[in-house]
């Protein structure tokens, strides 16, 4: 599928994510009701919805707008708004139940702010599948106290719904509702639990990865490692065919890939108990990566941190189609972030590492903001050069 002329990076990047999704195709439906009322009722989408309905349901049907919810992985919670809207966005199967992941319909608003963590405005034509070019929309996802992510706030519509306001408006009731959420856990008594090690998986600047329990040390193999990578990059989970296809690069690779699940699942049982990974779809639970704190960290703005965190690719031996996409969102990431800032502390920073260094963009942005007379600028443009002439 070709894309449109001039995409954002940010929509590039996506539909560059997008490459393996059917432009035809209609989401699926991945809750059934007992699902969607047990979402709506408990959790923290029960503490944002009244939030949402009160702020701005009367809003967004005045816009002739369509108002969404939907969890963490991507899974719309609740659809509400006018009633035109509603029907015609039933047609491309926006409705409570069906699956709006990237990974699932490519390029949307609530799909990429879930998988950016960061909000977002798609307009008509940066959509990837053909069914939603009509709409345009603008997503907030939404954190819990901890900070994790727990759902995502989309408004779809005409051109109204990608208004300079909408954002801003947007962003506001999240930030209402997750302060409701934050009150909520601060009343709530700590629960009493055992005692469960906190795993985090090293994967940056090593072919292999290395998991941390407390104080012990686990050496994985590659493919465990890979299959660790992608799995924890897709956290609302995998179907097989999917998961052979970032792991092996072949999406026939079912039976293999169930073979090395089952032997991955032998070593965390034995060495690592509290990291598990289940099945229909693949999913991991119980482990953080340093990709994890790298991007939390360029979320916060503390990009020197960020960077003083990076030690290097994900997993820079593999040649596993889920670790390359892996290893180019968090060089985009950091693109994105330090362009953006447009600090000479983060932009020199990040061009000091071999990726910042391969980056023409970002070699541009320190050019532009580094003084007139700076012995930087001669090696600089050299580095561009050689880079752009390559």
């Amino acid at each position: 599928m070709r894309a449109p002329d001039r995409l954002r990076p940010l929509v590039a990047e996506s539909w560059r994510r997008s490459a393996r999704v059917d432009p035809d195709g209609v989401p699926t439906l991945s809750l059934g009701d007992d699902e969607l009322d047990a979402a709506r009722r408990d959790g923290p989408l029960a503490t944002l919805l009244p939030v949402v309905r009160r702020l701005l349901l009367d809003d967004s049907r005045s816009a002739g707008c369509v108002l969404a919810v939907g969890d963490a992985s991507g899974r719309l919670v609740w659809v509400d708004g006018a009633p035109a809207a509603r029907r015609a966005a039933e047609d491309m199967g926006f409705v409570p139940g069906a699956d709006w992941s990237e990974d699932h319909v490519g390029t949307s608003a609530p799909g990429t702010a879930l998988r950016i963590d960061r909000p977002v405005q798609i307009r008509s034509d940066e959509h990837y599948a053909n069914a939603v070019k009509p709409w345009s929309c603008t997503a907030v996802p939404v954190h819990d106290a901890r900070g994790a992510t727990v759902g995502v706030l989309d408004l779809t519509g005409d051109d109204r719904a990608v208004e300079r306001h909408t954002l801003s408006l947007l962003t506001a009731t999240v930030a209402a509702a997750e302060a409701q959420l934050a009150l909520a856990a601060t009343r709530s008594p700590a629960p009493v639990v055992q005692h469960v090690p906190s795993a985090e998986l090293s994967v940056l600047g090593t072919d292999t990865a290395v998991l941390r329990i407390d104080d012990r040390q686990v050496h994985l193999s590659a493919r465990h490692s890979e299959l660790l990578v992608v799995l924890a990059a897709h956290p609302g989970g995998l179907a097989a065919p999917d998961l052979a296809e970032a792991v092996y690069g072949d999406a026939r690779a079912v039976v293999t890939l169930r073979a090395e699940v089952v032997r991955l699942r032998r070593v965390l049982a034995e060495h690592a108990p509290g990291v598990t990974v289940t099945s229909r779809p693949y999913r991991v639970g119980g482990v953080r990566t340093d990709v994890d704190g790298v991007l939390s960290a360029l979320d916060r703005g503390a990009r020197l941190q960020a960077v003083d965190r990076y030690a290097g690719p994900v997993l820079p031996g593999s040649a596993a189609p889920g670790v390359d996409a892996v290893r180019d969102l968090v060089r985009g990431r950091f693109r994105e972030s330090v362009v953006a800032d447009g600090g000479v502390d983060a932009l020199l920073a990040w061009s000091r590492t071999p990726d910042g260094a391969a980056d023409a963009r970002v070699l541009r942005a320190l050019l532009a903001v580094l003084p007139r007379r700076s012995p930087r600028r001669a090696g600089l443009v050299a580095a561009i050069e050689a880079l752009e002439g390559s």
